[in-house]
């Protein structure tokens, strides 16, 4: 599938631009892999695909627990949607293929 593979992400975020690492394989609808940023390297859970569209979750620990919920479009080599952060609201983020 086109998500499959490394990519490099950028979310934007209320603390500034945060860069993570994201190993992304489908199977069906369904999306696994790791996610990862300062160091830190997780799981991505209720991860799912449906053409180009792609959405997963990940549970963080630092700055604060949070479970961050991803929701985007792959076009190619690149891919773009929103992030949402519980209460805080959605953000932009932006990925390319690592």
């Amino acid at each position: 599938m086109a998500v499959d593979g490394n990519w490099t992400i950028t979310m934007s975020t209320p603390m500034g631009e945060r860069k993570a690492t994201l190993s992304l394989k489908s199977a069906g609808g369904a999306l696994t892999g790791t996610q990862g940023a300062d160091g830190n390297s997780g799981e991505i859970f209720d991860g799912t695909v449906n053409g180009d569209d792609v959405a997963w979750k990940i549970s963080i620990t630092n700055p604060m627990p949070l479970t961050l919920a991803f929701t985007g479009k792959v076009s190619g080599d690149s891919m773009s949607g929103e992030m949402g952060i519980g209460p805080m609201g959605s953000f932009p983020f932006t990925g390319s293929r690592a």
